[in-house]
């Protein structure tokens, strides 16, 4: 890739919906991303479907061990929903084995979290979230850590071995609403815009943030703005629509939020609308195709991001 260009991520193949895990794709995919440039490889969570998707962290660690230079990114976690003792091992193995390449991005999760199931309440979601990020912080950062909280309570604990990156790996939020971007300001290194929200949402939130960071008298240098973007480059746009539709009604149970928040048609559009979002104030961008990847990423990497 051009140097110059706002840097870009890339998704890597996990969600499978009508054929076996593809194990030769991921491979493949991930060594061409690495190859082609890009600054980072990115997974979701989605611990419960009735479509085959991985696990976050488990993709994460087999990808580690695949290349040397690419980030890797969780985008995003939902940590309520996870004991965070167990997740600072587990996120500091993952950055052990990629020799401090991660970025935790997070997120509050919503109803569709399904607290229940994981034999966590609803309740105080919001407290519970945050206490649990100080929880990973702590064990991270503190050779014995001491938390006293309202959920987890202990004393001079020991974990090792830390993160390679210190103090720890940088904290990416995922939020679309402005108590959940005051919370991103106050507690973590970044944001990251869902792919679930569409351009104009990003615009809006944009103008949120702005505001929140100034209010919170934070550098925005020192703040990292992301958005994920489903696309299909396509010059047959009905085609790149139906598609991206019949991926969205089978992984999310709605084609329309494809339509609603995908990027979509000739090698221009697509550049034109990204270039919004840069515009926009998307200091990253990490691109979602969610069909014929190698080939999206391919043609990403030399006719679309080099001009971002």
């Amino acid at each position: 890739m051009a140097t110059g260009h706002t840097p870009c991520g890339i998704a890597i193949p996990q969600s499978f919906t009508t054929a076996p895990i593809n194990l030769p794709l991921i491979r493949a995919f991930v060594a061409k991303a690495e190859a082609l440039g890009y600054d980072s490889l990115w997974v979701q969570e989605q611990i419960l479907s009735d479509s085959s998707i991985l696990e976050p962290i488990s993709l994460l660690d087999y990808v580690a061990a695949l290349t040397t230079k690419p980030r890797l990114g969780t985008s995003v976690l939902l940590t309520a929903i996870r004991n965070p003792v167990h997740l600072a091992k587990s996120l500091a193995t993952l950055d052990q084995l990629s020799q401090g390449r991660l970025i935790v991005g997070v997120g509050i999760g919503g109803p569709q979290s399904r607290e229940s199931v994981f034999g966590v309440s609803s309740e105080r979601r919001s407290r519970q979230f945050v206490e649990g990020l100080n929880v990973l912080k702590a064990l991270w950062t503190q050779s014995r850590a001491t938390v006293h909280g309202d959920f987890w309570n202990f004393d001079d604990i020991p974990m090792e071995p830390k993160p390679v990156q210190q103090p720890h790996p940088p904290i990416w939020f995922g939020a679309r609403t402005e108590i959940g971007l005051k919370r991103a300001v106050r507690h973590s290194n970044g944001w990251m815009g869902a792919g679930s929200s569409s351009s104009a949402d990003f615009v809006q939130h944009m103008a949120w943030l702005r505001r929140v960071l100034d209010e919170a008298k934070r550098d925005p240098a020192t703040f990292a703005i992301s958005k994920r973007v489903y696309l299909a480059v396509d010059d047959d746009r009905d085609r790149a629509e139906r598609r991206l539709r019949e991926w969205f009604a089978i992984r999310y149970k709605s084609a329309d939020m494809g339509s609603r928040v995908s990027i979509w048609g000739s090698r221009q559009e697509c550049l034109d609308k990204l270039g919004d979002l840069v515009h926009a104030g998307a200091q990253h961008l990490m691109l979602n195709p969610v069909f014929d990847e190698i080939e999206h990423a391919e043609l990403l990497a030399s006719e679309i991001v080099p001009k971002l």
